[in-house]
């Protein structure tokens, strides 16, 4: 009886230093089961790399230290200084295109001495933000007017991170600022406008943005065994993992497609794979479930602010995770065209680490500070 007294006061002292903390309990539970998965399924992906493996702990432990810190502003802060950041972000973006440095074919960042910063990854967060800020200085439904400005508020980031070219971030960009509208309301009469444009668009992007190699990623989607040792390699062997998995999976280590080199990104944009080959089936709907648990914690908390901007925002941050975990896993499997998207918070990497788990930051702040928006 005496134990039991004890880990109920212990679990207590927890809870009160995380809602001190302006931690939102359950969307953190969820956070960090995802992350320690991560780094369980990173240290088979890698071939037991332990350098790997510590860098990945490091970013994740920077990026929980952003999170807690931007749990603790008051989302009234974040209306205030949301035009400051997006425009700040547009000018960025600018300066990637003029003097940024170019990797892997991209250029997509600037070097700025101790480290190198992608802008593109702060646009995933503040063009959502200028269009809730935008939108919530107006009566809902949107008229024609209002719409077409806040359609430019999207499509501004949206080409300049397209003309990098980073065809999967700005495509998440875009879906951030799809769902502000989505969540303000729009009437069909709008989507179905906004659906036209969408359409009308597409042969430019076709022609105009997209480079040799994304139209051929794009082609070899429908086809990928007419290049089985060029283009549609990484998809043939992705398939492979995943169906050599099975109902229950190899077990932890016995992915020999990661193993033995066969599958290449397997730490990054191909984890998922990896996770399938290992796990199996059973594995999968169990992160699944995980993602869901988030997803819908999200949208709770979303449903439940105070004030128009945090709703807005609070959906479209839900929203903008769903999609990262609906694209990856769909080009993972076949279903979607290979753009470089990372699995959230699973596959290796620093800045999308940070900017997801800001975004949940925010989210946090949304929901524990409901008491002093009105204030």
């Amino acid at each position: 009886m005496n134990n039991r007294n004890i880990e109920f006061q212990s679990s207590s002292v927890v809870g009160n230093i995380l809602r001190k903390l302006h931690i939102d309990i359950p969307l953190f539970i969820g956070l960090g089961l995802t992350c320690a998965l991560s780094f369980v399924i990173l240290y088979s992906a890698s071939g037991k790399d332990m350098a790997i493996l510590m860098r990945q702990v490091a970013r994740i432990g920077v990026a929980f230290v952003l999170m807690t810190g931007l749990a603790h502003i008051n989302p009234t802060q974040f209306k205030r200084y949301s035009t400051l950041l997006y425009g700040t972000g547009i000018l960025l973006l600018i300066a990637v295109l003029v003097f940024g440095q170019i990797g892997k074919g991209a250029q997509r960042w600037l070097d700025l001495g101790l480290f190198r910063f992608q802008p593109s990854e702060m646009i995933k967060i503040t063009t959502p933000m200028m269009l809730a800020w935008y939108l919530s200085r107006h009566h809902l439904p949107l008229k024609w007017k209002q719409l077409l400005i806040a359609f430019g508020l999207i499509l501004v980031p949206t080409l300049l991170i397209a003309k990098q070219p980073d065809l999967g971030t700005s495509l998440l960009v875009a879906s951030s600022g799809g769902a502000v509208l989505f969540f303000a309301g729009l009437s069909w009469r709008f989507m179905m406008v906004i659906g036209g444009l969408i359409l009308s668009f597409l042969p430019v992007l076709w022609f105009y943005l997209m480079h040799d190699y994304q139209r051929g990623r794009v082609l070899t989607l429908f086809n990928p065994e007419a290049d089985p040792m060029g283009k549609g390699y990484h998809i043939i062997q992705s398939k492979i993992a995943i169906g050599s998995g099975g109902i229950y999976g190899k077990g932890w280590m016995g992915s020999t497609q990661a193993q033995l080199n066969y599958l290449p990104e397997s730490s990054t944009d191909f984890i998922f794979a990896v996770f399938a080959e290992e796990f199996g089936l059973a594995g999968c709907l169990g992160l699944l479930v995980l993602y869901l648990l988030i997803i819908s914690r999200g949208l709770y908390i979303a449903v439940q602010a105070q004030e128009t901007y945090s709703r807005l925002l609070a959906g479209s941050l839900t929203f903008t995770f769903f999609v990262y975990v609906f694209v990856n896993i769909g080009m993972v499997i076949g279903i979607l065209p290979v753009v470089g998207v990372p699995l959230p918070l699973v596959s290796y990497g620093g800045t999308s680490m940070v900017t997801l788990l800001g975004s949940f930051g925010i989210l946090m702040s949304i929901h524990t500070h409901k008491k002093f928006l009105h204030h």
